[in-house]
């Protein structure tokens, strides 16, 4: 049972660089970083984008034709990449328990549940007991992102019904997707997380926006990454301009449900953002407006939305499975609580 909301708390927006390409590093660098967040109270702790182990912003600046640098790389994301669950999202999950504080990370995660072989952009939730609520695979990587990871579906959008509020979101350009950002609504979330790469003046318009669309506190988290994270034995780093000091400036905030800033933007340095969520005013907002409610015109628009799980191979025959592998199999397909209605 869900535990009664609080009326206000503290939350976080974690800006920070992991450590580039290698998971563990950036692992222990989180679990750091979620320690200090909860020393100054925070509930919620909010991770950037890909944060394990790096957004791969090679995509970006190696030109076409340079193939041979793109699969060495991809090859090492691959390696270096998150399969949930393992012991690497148990250390996450410990530190959230440690610190009584729910956790949303960025991360690239493995397909273990067919070749092992592809990535996704995935955000994991973790509870306040060190629990795994559920993952959000990016339904469409923007652009070049798509040489590296795959499109997650509807099986992993979800509305989390935790003791602090509703609590949801969607990584990065998915943003700009309305009807993803709909379902969002329709399914009454309340703490809306959009971790990101992008530190654009556009992309605070858009945290702001959502707020105000979505009635909802909005918290941006963005790497800020110098140029200099980037260790010297990756050749593509040379592609950046020689007088580039800064890969990403982060530009992480926090936003009322006026569309107020109540943390930030800050620019070139890493830092934790921190605010109060006062779900008074959240309820209040929605006098004017309510996107999903009194503003809604169901008998004129209605949206359908397909949570199935997609499946690679349906295997008949096989037989019980090793135990071992029955209860992998148990975990990694277990569905998270979470509040799951059609929009």
């Amino acid at each position: 049972m869900t535990q009664s909301k609080k009326k206000s708390f503290t939350v976080a927006s974690v800006q920070a660089a992991p450590e580039f390409m290698d998971r563990d590093k950036s692992i222990a660098k989180a679990c750091t970083l979620i320690r200090r967040a909860a020393k100054k109270g925070a509930r919620l702790i909010v991770f950037p984008e890909a944060f394990v182990p790096a957004y791969p912003d090679w995509v970006w600046t190696v030109p076409p034709g340079r193939s041979e640098m793109e699969r060495e790389l991809y090859g090492e994301l691959l390696d270096q990449s998150v399969a949930i669950p393992s012991d690497a999202t148990d250390a996450l999950c410990r530190a959230a328990k440690s610190a009584r504080a729910f956790v949303v990370i960025g991360v690239n995660e493995i397909n273990a549940e067919a070749s092992g072989a592809s990535i996704y952009n995935t955000l994991l939730y973790i509870d306040d007991r060190g629990q795994i609520m559920g993952k959000h695979r990016k339904l469409v990587p923007t652009g070049a992102e798509r040489l590296v990871w795959a499109a997650g579906d509807g099986s992993t959008l979800e509305v989390y019904d935790t003791s602090l509020g509703k609590l949801g979101g969607l990584l990065c350009w998915e943003n700009y997707m309305p009807l993803a950002r709909y379902a969002m609504y329709a399914w009454g979330t309340q703490i809306y997380v959009a971790p990101t790469w992008d530190s654009s003046d556009g992309w605070l318009a858009t945290l702001r926006h959502i707020a105000r669309e979505g009635r909802c506190y909005v918290i941006g988290s963005c790497i800020a990454m110098r140029r200099d994270a980037i260790p010297d034995r990756y050749e593509f780093k040379s592609l950046y301009p020689a007088d580039q000091e800064w890969i990403n400036v982060g530009n992480s905030a926090i936003v009322d449900p006026d569309g107020h800033f109540i943390a930030g933007p800050i620019e070139k340095k890493e830092e934790i953002l921190y605010a109060e969520i006062d779900l008074k005013q959240l309820r209040e907002s929605h006098y004017w407006f309510d996107v999903a409610g009194h503003y809604a015109r169901p008998d004129v628009f209605q949206l359908s939305v397909n949570t199935d799980r997609r499946s690679m191979m349906q295997v008949d025959g096989r037989g019980t499975l090793p135990d071992t592998d029955a209860k992998a199999a148990a975990r990694s397909t277990r569905k998270p609580r979470a509040t799951r209605k059609r929009a």
